[in-house]
């Protein structure tokens, strides 16, 4: 027993998901299943509220304790999909998170025992670079949300040598194909060959696909996209397919950085 850290109600699928058990996603689908009970008393609504006072939450009759919180950044490699599972056989993020590369100080159980985490946002298969993963959904979907408005920051390769004009270009807006004024909150030149170059991108608007979008509507071919930071956290020189955990002021870092935002 124990009390919710909410001050409010809020729904059963949430609460499990806040208790690092699984994403709020899979939460409902387990209480849908009948495998999730509250105080003793199996429910089958995920909307089923949760009271301020002591609750217990049950799945498949073990009690769900509070996990300790994990934060971890992957650099992930082309080719790797974010997500669980892969209808197609791909390799996906997961198979990167394996006992032979233990957390710093820590020794890590096998997959099927340790604690779940999910990606922080999305990077798509042909994308690279920094991606966090975490089980504190709630700090999880905070950082992802377009509202928080939290710098990404790119390198680009595109298969042109750009001028300023190009650059003010990704800054002023460029019109994507459906519509919509897709901006770069800035863009740089970071070094140039003869026939592409290396551009560095900042964003802070979360839109889907926003550089490919912008450099196919611009008729400007992307070679490769590598994420190097979100907010004030950086890759660094963690190598490729290589994850470690976040360090005590990279966490405050970002959640000074989500403060300032929303200040």
């Amino acid at each position: 027993m124990r009390k919710t850290d909410t001050g409010r109600k809020i729904g059963l699928a949430r609460a499990l998901s806040k208790l690092g058990y699984c994403s709020r996603s899979r939460a409902a689908e387990l209480v849908r299943a009948g495998r999730v009970s509250l105080n003793g008393k199996i429910r089958h609504n995920p909307e089923t509220a949760v009271l301020d006072e002591n609750h217990q939450i049950a799945v498949d009759g073990k009690v769900v304790e509070p996990q300790k919180k994990i934060y971890l950044m992957l650099n992930k490699p082309r080719g790797v999909v974010t997500t669980a599972s892969d209808e197609r056989g791909r390799e996906t993020v997961y198979s990167l998170l394996t006992a032979d590369k233990p957390l710093p100080g820590e020794k890590i159980p096998p997959r099927e025992n340790q604690p779940w985490v999910a990606p922080v946002g999305r990077l798509d298969k042909a994308s690279e670079g920094l991606l966090l993963l975490t089980n504190d959904s709630e700090w999880g979907a905070r950082i992802a949300s377009p509202e928080t408005h939290l710098d990404k920051t790119y390198h680009v390769q595109v298969g042109m040598v750009a001028d300023d004009k190009f650059l003010r270009a990704l800054v002023r807006g460029v019109r994507g194909k459906d519509g919509e004024v897709l901006r770069a909150k800035q863009s740089s030149l970071v070094r140039a060959g003869e026939k592409n170059c290396w551009l560095e991108i900042v964003l802070d608007e979360g839109k889907n696909r926003q550089i490919r979008r912008m450099m196919e509507s611009a008729g400007v071919e992307l070679l490769r996209l590598v994420r190097v930071g979100i907010g004030p956290v950086q890759l660094g020189d963690l190598a490729k397919r290589e994850y470690r955990a976040l360090t005590g002021d990279e966490k405050r870092m970002l959640d000074r950085a989500m403060r300032e935002k929303a200040g």
